[in-house]
């Protein structure tokens, strides 16, 4: 309680240390708020409030946690806890995504190929089953609260059950239908992929220009109006030689204008616009004998340039004249354009050719080219393509090409018989391209521009490819008829019952399934549909299985906010809302909130190679979970977020700014008992009430930064609150107050009102953020058990003085004056003339309105500028003259003053520090 002087000062000490030692000491509370179900009294604490409800968005149930992980799940305590303390009943349901390939090839690599199904769900399972394990004690080290306890997983019985009916109530719908389309193809996988599986990456192939020889000269000659020769082709260009023995067709834009071109290599059919260039690559010479438009074009037939078939030319508006020929050849297993155009033409499912199988290699009967890969058999059919005259020219091509994201090996476009959801079939008038789009203009998105880019997705995307040829995924569990492949007449009511089943056992029962015990009398005629769910179906209706089914007591529907990385719109958002607006009309969401993705300082994308990964755990063990989540406040998600030891060390030094403007408050309030001593606003002094209204209006402004979920700007005006306002302005000024004044005297006891009302403030303002720290204060703040929880608090209701915007402009202008004070003073400084402030003497020179401002503090002023004197005189401009103070140093309070040692009992102390001590205590108005 004292200073090594003989006279006591109130120098408080706290339980609160000034260093945070986070790394040693967090994994202790996190243990602590488990044992004392802390999330739960928070649940308690919020019931009867209006909901606010994050659906989170399930990480994949596979490896550690990383940098990504980090971001996304620290943003969503942020918010849920922000909302929390902002007056709603915000519950956080953490889940899991646990089917799908990655964990069924991992199960392959761990126990090897060929395991029976049933093996492969039991093991994958269990497999996903330890994986949430650890992830989840990583997520609660990050200071996340949620029902770590009972978490959603896709994988759980109810949720795979609900699934089912998802599927069947859209298939009553009528949004889904079986079909042969091309669809995005892995040979690695085996399987269709969703558009969310697609990444591209650079791929060097062949390009290559191909003639397709004159077959029907007399439609020829009419089309072009002068008679055709007996050799000529049409040439087309193509990145994808292995396509050609699968061509049927050939396309022309019907508004471009073709030219029948004279050459030593016989005639040539090209788009006009291209007709120079492309015999400068086939370095020939020629002339232009004839033109006529495409559409003059249409049905008439070449030959095949390998087989003993013909090619028909079919109008294409997607055809362009950027590059190649300004023909495309069209092999319809193999392109969706090309599909789609040989099916509008009328080419049967029957009649389209499909020689390369799943493993991406050709049948055996393929002539030439049977049991090759496709990859290896680009060079080959080069060759032969050169035997029969045929190739016109062949280049290296480097371009971008799809690829698998999980393998990292190109993708094709491949037609397989599967079951898709229509985007433009119309469902009760409307399709669900229009509902999408309605739902997508209906959601409030985080950043705005991410409105644009889920729009154009949709707008452009084609049919929605629900089944995948898996193990370890949600069944679609259909009874299709050996003789048609149609569905069982009573599927809606057979696919309840192998719900229920489902419900019991899992996705299992489907496998274990009888077909003659559950079909009875039907059981001959029908064969167990094979494919698996898409897992981007699992995901994307958990607002149905989550949010109306496994949780359905906790949560609400439609949520309020999903958040997720950028990737998301083409991902979880976007399936989720495809599959609300079939099963609902409508997006499951109100809100969309994207994040970018963790880089290194210098912007680069993490990876082991480059040796730039920076792991959470790591950090966390070295610096504190703390830290992390004061960077990923810190930064602008909206963007990347960059993140080096660096930037750490930088993030640092800011929570230790905070941590330290916090001990101070603390410190000074050991003494303090706000149930008895808090004083009523109007008995504060004038500085203490101008510090509650610089406060009130810096919370609000904050808090309406975290209403938009924006927390950088938050960040910024904490840090700069704690270091200009209060540590730079208000604390320096009021520390004499608080270590001079008699310890229970008003003037005190206003100080530690107004330390108590902006400790409030600024505890609960930076708990969303920095939690670990806000829960250590909170019980010492409020001297009450270390079992209390602040997010079981909304924010502080600070209170407000009479005319709050007067005296905020005033002592704003009182700011500026004695930032003038301080330039004066530090110069005095620097040329020796005095040592600390408390030596001197000012005198500010200023204007008439400046003079009656700073004369109102009366001799307060001396207290605000924090120097031993202080006069006012009027000048036209500002200026500051600064001279020695007169008298001695005062041994307890160091201001100088004449009346140093008037009391001979007291020597070494002035006046005011003697009335303090011993007797009435000073009065005090302003400061």
């Amino acid at each position: 309680m004292s200073n090594k002087n003989t006279y006591p000062v109130n120098l408080l000490d706290t339980p609160f240390p000034m260093r945070g030692d986070l790394a040693k000491r967090e994994p202790q509370w996190v243990k602590e708020w488990q044992a004392q179900k802390r999330y739960q009294k928070i649940r308690a604490a919020a019931k009867g409030r209006p909901k606010f409800i994050l659906h989170d968005g399930p990480p994949y149930a596979n490896g550690d946690i990383h940098i990504g992980h980090a971001v996304n799940k620290i943003l969503k305590d942020i918010i849920i806890k922000s909302r929390t303390m902002a007056g709603f009943d915000a519950p956080y349901v953490p889940g899991w995504d646990c089917h799908g390939m990655p964990i069924e090839n991992k199960i392959e690599s761990l126990h090897g190929k060929g395991l029976p199904t049933q093996e492969v769900q039991q093991k994958s399972r269990a497999y996903a089953s330890e994986q949430i394990e650890k992830q989840k004690i990583d997520f609660m080290r990050l200071g996340i609260l949620g029902d770590w306890d009972n978490p959603y997983k896709t994988m759980n019985f109810s949720n795979e059950a609900d699934e089912v009916r998802a599927l069947g109530a859209i298939l009553q719908k009528g949004y889904v239908y079986r079909g042969l389309k091309p669809v995005n193809w892995c040979f690695d996988c085996e399987s269709a992929l969703a558009e969310a599986e697609v990444e591209y990456q650079n791929k060097i192939d062949l390009a290559i220009d191909v003639g397709f020889e004159f077959a029907e000269h007399d439609k020829l000659s009419t089309a072009f109006g002068v008679q055709v020769e007996q050799k000529g082709h049409v040439v087309i260009w193509t990145t994808t030689p292995w396509t050609i023995p699968a061509n049927q067709a050939l396309n022309v834009h019907p508004e471009v204008e073709y030219a029948l071109v004279q050459t030593d290599k016989g005639q040539l059919i090209l788009a006009t616009d291209l007709v120079e260039t492309t015999l400068a690559r086939y370095e020939l010479n020629g002339t232009i004998v004839a033109t006529c438009k495409g559409a003059a074009l249409d049905h008439i037939a070449f030959k095949h340039p390998l087989y003993p078939r013909l090619s028909p030319i079919y109008l294409g508006d997607y055809v362009t004249t950027d590059a190649g020929t300004g023909i495309v050849h069209s092999a319809p297993a193999y392109g969706v354009e090309d599909f789609s155009s040989c099916k509008a033409n009328g080419l049967k499912d029957d009649d389209i050719l499909t020689p390369v199988m799943g493993n991406g290699v050709y049948v055996a009967d393929l002539p030439d080219f049977g049991g090759m890969h496709i990859w290896k058999a680009n060079p080959a059919i080069v060759d032969k393509l050169t035997e029969v005259g045929a190739l016109f020219k062949v280049v290296k091509y480097d371009h971008s090409y799809m690829h698998c994201w999980r393998h990292k090996t190109p993708l094709i476009f491949r037609a397989t018989t599967q079951w898709f959801a229509s985007m433009d079939n119309k469902v009760e008038g409307t399709s669900l391209r229009e509902r999408a789009l309605k739902g997508v203009e209906d959601t409030q998105f985080f950043p705005s521009w991410g409105q644009a880019r889920l729009h154009s997705m949709i707008a452009n995307r084609p049919d929605w490819t629900l089944s995948r040829q898996r193990q370890w995924g949600v069944p679609m569990p259909f009874f299709l008829s050996k003789a048609t492949g149609q569905l069982h007449p009573n599927t809606p009511e057979l696919l309840e019952k192998i719900a229920q089943l489902i419900e019991k056992q899992g996705i299992e029962a489907w496998q274990t399934l009888d077909i003659n015990e559950f079909l009875g009398a039907d059981a001959n005629d029908y064969v167990k549909n094979k494919d698996t769910l898409d897992v981007w179906f699992d995901s994307g209706t958990t607002h149905f299985h989550v949010l109306r089914g496994s949780h359905a007591a906790d949560l609400t529907w439609p949520a309020d906010l999903y958040l997720e990385g950028s990737d998301q719109h083409r991902g979880w958002f976007h399936s989720s809302l495809l599959t609300g607006c079939m099963l609902d009309g409508r997006a499951p969401y109100k809100a969309l909130l994207t994040h970018g993705f963790a880089v290194d300082g210098e912007g680069k994308k993490m990876s082991k190679s480059l040796g730039n990964i920076v792991s959470p755990q790591d950090v966390a063990n070295k610096m504190g979970a703390e830290i992390i989540r004061l960077w990923v406040a810190s930064t602008d998600y909206s963007g990347e977020l960059s993140i080096s030891d660096e930037i750490l060390k930088r993030v640092s030094e800011g929570y230790r700014r905070v941590r330290n403007t916090l001990r101070f408050l603390l410190a000074n309030l050991t003494d303090f008992d706000a149930k008895t001593q808090l004083l009523p606003v109007e008995a504060l002094l004038e500085i203490d009430q101008y510090a509650l209204a610089l406060t009130a209006n810096w919370q609000a402004d904050v808090l309406a930064h975290a209403d938009k979920y924006e927390f950088h700007p938050l960040v910024a005006k904490l840090q700069n609150f704690c270091s200009e306002d209060l540590g730079g302005f208000y604390l320096d000024i009021l520390k004499d107050r608080l270590y001079t004044s008699a310890p229970d005297s008003h003037a005190r006891r206003a100080a530690q009102t107004t330390l108590w009302h902006i400790a409030q403030s600024i505890v609960r303002i930076m708990a969303p953020i920095l939690s670990f720290t806000a829960e250590e204060a909170w019980p010492i703040l409020n001297h009450s058990s270390s079992e209390d929880t602040i997010f079981t608090e909304l924010n502080h209701v600070i209170p407000s003085p009479a005319d709050a915007d007067t005296l905020v402009a005033q002592w704003s202008r009182i700011r500026q004056l004695r930032d003038d004070v301080n330039k004066a003073l530090e110069e005095a400084r620097g040329a020796n003339q005095i040592g600390s402030a408390l030596q001197a003497h000012v005198t500010i020179h200023a204007p008439a309105a400046d003079v009656e401002l700073l004369k109102g503090l009366g001799n307060d002023l001396r207290f605000v500028l924090i120097t031993s004197g202080a006069d006012v005189q009027t000048a036209d401009n500002v200026n500051v003259t600064v001279d020695v103070a007169a008298g001695e140093k005062c041994e307890r309070c160091w201001h100088v003053t004449v009346d140093v040692g008037h009391n001979a009992d007291h020597p070494t102390l002035c006046a005011r520090c003697i009335s303090n001590l011993f007797g009435t205590g000073e009065q005090r108005r302003f400061a």
